[in-house]
Parts: C-alpha cells; structure tokens; sequence
C-alpha cells in the first residue's frame, strides 16, 4: 500500500484524479517531444509507477459518490511492470501517448474497458482475460514479450482463449514480433468487430484460429510485412465470423490460412495482394473446408503462391483477371455461381464467348485429375441453362481423365472421343456414317460386284449395299447377294462391316456413359 507523502508530484495528481475520473495530462503540446517512441528520456515530472496505477485500478483511493471513478491518463513515463494477472478491475483505464518500461500483464485478469492509444508497450499478455467492454490499441506500438508461459513461440500481444465484450480497436497499430506470433490469440470470443484499419502493420504472424468473431474481422489495408515461424502471415483456421475483410491495399507477405473458417456473410480480397511466403514453398491462401457465403478474389495481382480451395463451399464467388495463380486447388471446391466484373456490375460468368475455355483453362491449374472440379463446373453450366457448355466441360474431363489411362484404354478413349464424343457429341456419329456411306456408295457405285446367286435376289444398290455393310444388326438383303471379284473391293467391303461394328459399340459405350453418369 502507497502513503500519499511517498507519491511523486504527477502520482499524487493522478491519485487526487481517480475518484473523479479526471484526466491528468502530462504532455508538453510539443509533437516531437510527446511522441511515445522517446518516452525513455521523460524525466520525474512525466514519470509515474506502474505499481500506482495498479493500486488505483484495485481500489487504493475509492470513488466519490456521485462520481464515476476512472484512471485517464497522458503522456506518462510508467515504469515497472503493469501488472493485473488475475485481478478483478472495476475501473476502466484511459492511457493516451505513453511509454511502458515493461510489458502489460492481464492473464486471468477481469477488467473494464481498457484504452492505451499512441502508445509504446513491451507486450500484452492477457491470456484467458475477460474484458467487459472494449479493448483499444489504436497507433499503440507492441513489441514482442520478453517470455509467456502460454506461448513457446515469441509473442508480442497475447490474447489467447480471452473474451472481449465490446471490440477489440488495432486501426493504426504496430505490432511486432519478427519470426515469432506478433499476435497470439486462438480461442478469442469477440461479441464486437475486431478492426486493424488505418496504417495497422505487423511483424510476425496474427494468429485467430478457432476464434469467434460474430462482429466482422476488418483489416482493409492492414500490412503484414512478415510471417511467424510456418510461414503463415495469418492464421484463421477454424474460425467463424461475419464478415472477413481484406481489401483496398492488404498485403500478406507469408500464407493467408482460412481452413475451416466459417464465414456468414461475405470474404472479400478485393485489391488486396497475397504475396506467400518468400521461400516459395507455401501457398498464398489456404481455404480447405472453409465455408462462406460471398468471397471476392478481384486481386490486385496475381498470387506468388498456390490458392487452395480443396473442400470449401461457397454461394457465391466473384473473381478476375488477378484471381488465380499457376497452381490451384479445386478438388471437392463447391460454388453456387460464379460473378465477373462486366460495364462495373457483377453478372454471372455464363454466355460469354470465351467462358468455358477460360473455366477449363482454370480447373487446369490443378494438379493431377480430379473429376469434381469438372462436375461441378459442369453443374453450375446446366443451373445456367447452358447444357451445350455443361457437355462441352464433360468432354474435356474425359480427355484429361484418358491420359492417366495405360495406353490401351487411352487408344479406346481417342476411338471414343472420334467417333461420339464420349457420348457428348453424338452426331458426331452421323457424320462418320454419312461420310462412310458417301465413300462406299461412290466406290461401289463405279464397279459391278459378282451375284451369289445368278437370277436371284434384289438388283445391286450401291447406297443399301453399303448401309447393309455398315449396319451390323439386321439385313438390307445386299451384302449376302452380292460379291466383289477385285480383291480391294472386297477388303473395302470387310472394312466397312468392321467399321460399322467400331461406331455401333462406340455409340452404345459411349451414350451408356453418359446416362449412367446423369
């Protein structure tokens, strides 16, 4: 317990302020010497216990009745270790330009709101804190803890399994936490948004996984300038919010991780950059399993790392010319509809001229063959009322399924593919039978064949010959009357009766494929 006589001059101001929630002002209205950054050279007359503030916030100088006690406090040099581990605050705290000799301690702690802004602290543990109101480290600059029990990896904010109340205000801040976790918060539980607006840029990774964000997570134009020890910039497995918003200038120099995520309304990248780790060797945005109703992708270049999208479900999915880098993952990617941008409003990527070469040209990216990515597009065509572009999809996931084939059913796939389509192209078989039929009536039609039978049977038709040749069920009469004595006759008469075999089973393979596949 302190003694009013043992207090410096600006303790005792700050003691005399508390039961009113007056603001003490320690600042000199100089710019260059308020700046929290140079802090360490404030002399006695700006310097207040860390100790102090904490006897304060506990109830060493009680409230006035008909007064709101409070500790506001400005431009202040507090020296020792802020610490309210496990303490149960009724106060609310206001600290404005001011510079921490140690880092902040709220782990278990109960508080208030709690407000330092524009200001210079060493860390902030509050693991499994409970704030009642709003955590506010607008400009604040946070750097890395000199060690945390809750986190083997270097940390610089520590708000993990915390619950906030109100919101969680990072616009503007700097947190830094080169190589290690910048922030540490897996299993928040924000009944707020959490914001890092305005200028918010860290070092280190932002870790949320498994977070519950019903408020919107809001980082447009937040910089990430380098990833935590996995190469992930930040993490938000598992998490689930209502809005995610990394736009207008976000950058991510490391891994954007969204696996599992749960997202209500709407994911948006717009104009945002995801550059990926460095190294090379991790994705840019990893999405497996996330679930979102819209999810923008107009990127302001094109990704330096893969996008994985293996197993996420989306309504709606808007994207462009930056959206999608050399490699995608799409396998089980489910899309209720895809939106481009066309006259600077989102209309549906269907009816275009180049759609489904540009669509195929996509699923392409993925690595090996999937048959769902193909489906799927194929199904988003038919719900269109494109069924000639959803063939056209299906067609070419037989193609590229032919060439994982040994080589015997690839031969089989090219016969297919020749003469039906793989059942998507049908008349592709009338066009073999016209031209087949075109060249045996032409041929034959110029030479007299060889009754079996003298005085029997119909007279020679060289167009029923050679349909009776190329239709291998039934009879027209001609083949069996009729023989060739030139010995290339006969074997152009052999090989169309074998043709005509090759495009009735093609036709049957291949249209059984397709409705068994419908």
């Amino acid at each position: 317990m302190f003694s009013y006589d043992g207090l410096t001059s600006p303790e005792r101001e700050l003691w005399d302020a508390f039961p009113q929630g007056r603001r003490v002002d320690l600042r000199t209205g100089v710019a260059a010497d308020d700046r929290a950054a140079g802090g360490v050279r404030w002399g006695p007359g700006r310097t207040v216990r860390a100790a102090v503030v904490v006897a304060l916030l506990l109830g060493a100088n009680a409230a006035q009745p008909g007064a709101v006690a409070g500790l506001r406090l400005a431009g202040a040099r507090l020296t020792g270790r802020l610490d309210l581990a496990g303490a149960e605050v009724g106060h609310a705290l206001w600290l404005e330009d001011c510079w921490f000799e140690e880092s902040v301690d709220l782990l278990g702690a109960s508080t208030r709101t709690l407000v330092i802004t524009g200001s210079r602290i060493p860390g902030v543990e509050a693991y499994a804190a409970r704030i009642e109101g709003t955590l506010d480290l607008r400009r604040s600059v946070v750097e890395r803890l000199g060690s945390s029990p809750f986190n083997h990896v270097s940390t610089a904010l520590s708000l993990s399994d915390a619950r906030v109340t109100g919101g969680l205000l990072l616009d503007g801040a700097e947190i830094s936490a080169p190589g290690g976790w910048a922030v540490a918060a897996g299993g928040l539980v924000m009944e707020g948004g959490l914001t890092c607006r305005g200028g918010f840029a860290v070092r280190g990774e932002v870790r949320l996984p498994g977070a519950q964000l019903p408020g919107g997570l809001f980082m447009r134009g937040a910089q990430l300038l380098s990833p935590g020890p996995t190469g992930a910039a930040l993490t938000l497995d598992n998490a689930v919010g209502s809005t995610f918003d990394f736009s207008d200038g976000f950058v991510a120099n490391g891994t954007v991780r969204l696996r599992g995520a749960r997202i209500s309304d709407s994911l948006t990248f717009a104009r945002a950059v995801l550059s990926g780790p460095r190294d090379g060797r991790g994705p840019s945005l990893a999405a497996p399993s996330m679930q979102a109703a819209d999810v923008d992708l107009t990127l302001a270049r094109v990704p330096s790392g893969a996008v994985d999208l293996r197993g996420a479900q989306v309504s709606s999915l808007h994207d462009g010319e930056h959206s999608w880098p050399d490699v995608v993952e799409l396998d089980g990617f489910v899309y209720g509809s895809v939106t481009v941008d066309e006259a600077g409003e989102r209309r549906e990527a269907v009816g275009r001229r180049d759609s489904v070469a540009h669509r195929l040209a996509w699923i392409r990216r993925s690595p090996g063959y999937h048959p769902q990515p193909y489906e799927q597009l194929a199904g988003w065509y038919r719900k269109a009322g494109h069924d000639d572009d959803a063939r056209r999809v299906l067609l070419a996931r037989q193609r590229h399924r032919r060439r994982t084939l040994p080589r015997a059913a690839r031969v089989w796939g090219h016969l297919l593919d020749a003469t039906v389509g793989y059942g998507y192209r049908p008349w592709l078989a009338g066009v073999w039978l016209l031209a087949l039929t075109s060249l045996g009536t032409l041929v034959f039609g110029a030479h007299s064949p060889v009754p079996v039978k003298r005085g029997e049977g119909a007279p020679f038709q060289p167009l029923v010959y050679t349909l009776d040749l190329l239709i291998p069920i039934g009879g027209l009469g001609q083949r069996t009357a009729w023989y060739w004595p030139d010995s290339g006759l006969q074997w152009l008469a052999y090989l169309l009766i074998a043709l005509g075999w090759v495009l009735t089973t093609a036709v049957v393979a291949g249209v059984t494929r397709v409705l068994q596949r419908n």
